[in-house]
């Protein structure tokens, strides 16, 4: 730092502060610093600076799991953010596997990073007392079940997904229908199962079957049990886009036509939905808005610690319109949309 200050012809602090941002500089000095910077090669080194400063400018960022596309989608979204407020990823996963979950967190209470968010409630809520005397700020999100106490929350409104999925399906004519599920997604069915009621029907127990997997095979094997167990079923809610393609897919084997016959609805949008062939009607959540509320409330704690809002910040999906979802065969007619 002290031969580029000479180089530029300005003081360390200068130097300092171009490489930080936190002091505004003069455009034409911190050109002259940024010249000097990549004329000698300098790079800061973070680990005298976290020495100096106490920040390591890095959050963690828990996942269970990188291989579903929409924890990779938020990955890269709250690494975006971070990005642009000169902060680094380091990222976690669980891999549902609660005690690898207990090792990582107990790890990071050592004050490795100066913020910390988890993503997903599977198999954490239960290791959370673990960041109690944490000395950095938590931040939850995409958290579906059983909001904790204690911690700032950013997530989605799943139940209010769930719901506008029944009544997409109810507008659309539809009165015997199935859910494909995953086992966490028990506050998107709820969703579901309330549209219908204020419709005047009961959602039987029987009409909802859980996926044994969270993939395309698990999928197809739950979409063509459900369809076999109740033959004049017009309508299928998948609580995620994977669930979804399977269920298209099960139907066309099963003879069905998608829409004419069965009206399928998705849930969150992913990449998975093009495997149904064409675009699906789908939940659509706010993945980059909620990674960026929850970078910035873990920072905005950073800066003001005393001032942390605990309550949480629920985030509306909305339902996009596709080409899975038609009128109930026995009511025929023009498609209506539903509005979030």
């Amino acid at each position: 730092m002290r031969d580029v200050a000479e180089r530029a012809g300005v003081t360390k602090q200068t130097v300092s502060n171009v490489v930080t941002g936190r002091v505004p500089v003069r455009p034409a000095t911190e050109a002259r610093v940024r010249d000097a910077i990549a004329e000698l090669g300098y790079v800061p080194n973070l680990v005298a600076r976290s020495l100096a400063t106490g920040s390591t400018r890095t959050v963690g960022l828990f996942v269970p799991t990188v291989r579903a596309p929409f924890y990779a989608e938020l990955v890269e979204h709250v690494e975006d953010v971070l990005e642009e407020r000169g902060h680094h990823l380091l990222l976690c996963t669980t891999r549902l596997d609660g005690e690898r979950a207990r090792r990582h967190l107990a790890g990071l209470t050592s004050r490795s990073v100066d913020a910390l968010l988890i993503a997903g409630d599977q198999g954490l809520t239960g290791h959370l007392p673990l960041l109690a005397g944490a000395r950095f700020p938590v931040v939850l999100c995409a958290w579906e079940a059983g909001l904790p106490d204690g911690f700032p929350v950013v997530t989605l409104d799943y139940e209010h997904g769930g719901h506008l999925a029944g009544r997409h399906l109810l507008d659309l004519g539809h009165e015997r229908v199935a859910v494909l599920a995953s086992p966490a997604h028990g506050v998107r069915v709820a969703g579901f199962r309330r549209a219908f009621e204020e419709g005047g029907i009961a959602l039987p127990d029987s009409a909802v079957h859980l996926a044994a997997e969270p993939t395309f095979r698990g999928g197809l094997e739950a979409a063509a049990a459900a369809l076999r167990a109740a033959p004049g079923t017009t309508a299928l809610f998948a609580t995620h886009d994977l669930l979804a393609a399977a269920a298209v897919e099960a139907a066309r084997t099963l003879g069905l036509s998608v829409p004419d016959d069965l009206s399928v609805v998705a849930h969150d949008d992913t990449p998975e939905g093009p495997l149904s062939r064409s675009p699906l009607t789908s939940v659509v959540l706010p993945k980059r808005d909620m990674a960026r509320q929850a970078v910035e409330v873990a920072l905005g704690a950073l800066d003001a610690p005393a001032s942390a809002d605990l309550r949480p910040r629920l985030l509306r999906p909305e339902l996009v319109l596709g080409d899975s979802t038609g009128r109930a065969p026995a009511h025929g007619g023009a498609r209506r949309t539903v509005r979030p």
